[in-house]
């Protein structure tokens, strides 16, 4: 199965560097909106056959416009929720930030065990990202586009692509509607088939102001 991990468009936390890890969480800014409605354009060869979204309501507002061009309907998937935040949320302090990277830096080089201060370890975190991705391979689709989050994507992708190092999403950005592709299973092995750190539809759709922790390098 080809698996694209889209993240969902821009929102205020996003602008201004907010760890917002909460559900259902905020909506989209105006950019975030217009990057959204770039999606069935930019993506209209890619045969992409279902979406699954997230429990947060960025990444189901950001996936509409694409379903609706496809004619399809979006499934949500728990697990594709964003890494929870814990006793980082709603904070956007120098301190916070590196507790919260630094705890997802150091699951993506193995420690797993570590919990992120007030929420999950990186072992529940993997559990549940994998078991979504289990129900979206048991569809049976050849293409899927799953709408997830940032620091989730990259910490999921980068530790299961069988030809990337286990931190190699930590030295790439992935901006408001990146793309992640993935390609494979679970029995076979996942391949990294490439990683659209930009905005998918344009230059116009980057806002190189914003904050955003969890898009930037780690």
């Amino acid at each position: 199965m080809r698996l694209l991990l889209i993240r969902h468009g821009q929102t205020p936390a996003n602008v201004d560097g907010v760890l917002d890890a909460a559900v259902p969480g905020p909506g989209l800014t105006e950019l975030g909106q217009r990057q959204a409605d770039a999606l069935p354009a930019a993506l209209a060869d890619r045969g992409i056959e279902r979406i699954f979204t997230s429990t947060m309501v960025r990444t189901q507002i950001t996936a509409a416009p694409l379903a609706a061009a496809l004619g399809v309907e979006p499934v949500v998937l728990s697990g594709l929720r964003e890494i929870e935040a814990g006793d980082t949320q709603g904070k956007r302090d120098r301190v916070s930030v590196q507790t919260y990277i630094s705890t997802v830096h150091g699951w993506a080089q193995g420690d797993r065990s570590t919990r992120m201060p007030g929420a999950e370890s990186g072992t529940e975190f993997f559990e549940r990202y994998d078991d979504a991705v289990r129900q979206i391979l048991a569809t049976g689709c050849d293409v899927a586009a799953a709408f997830s989050h940032g620091a989730a994507i990259r910490t999921w992708a980068s530790v299961v692509a069988q030809n990337t190092p286990d931190a190699f999403g930590t030295t790439r950005h992935l901006e408001n509607t990146g793309i992640v592709e993935m390609e494979g299973s679970f029995e076979d092995g996942w391949r990294l088939v490439d990683w659209e750190g930009e905005p998918i539809g344009g230059e116009d759709l980057v806002d190189r102001t914003a904050q955003d922790p969890t898009g930037e390098r780690f």
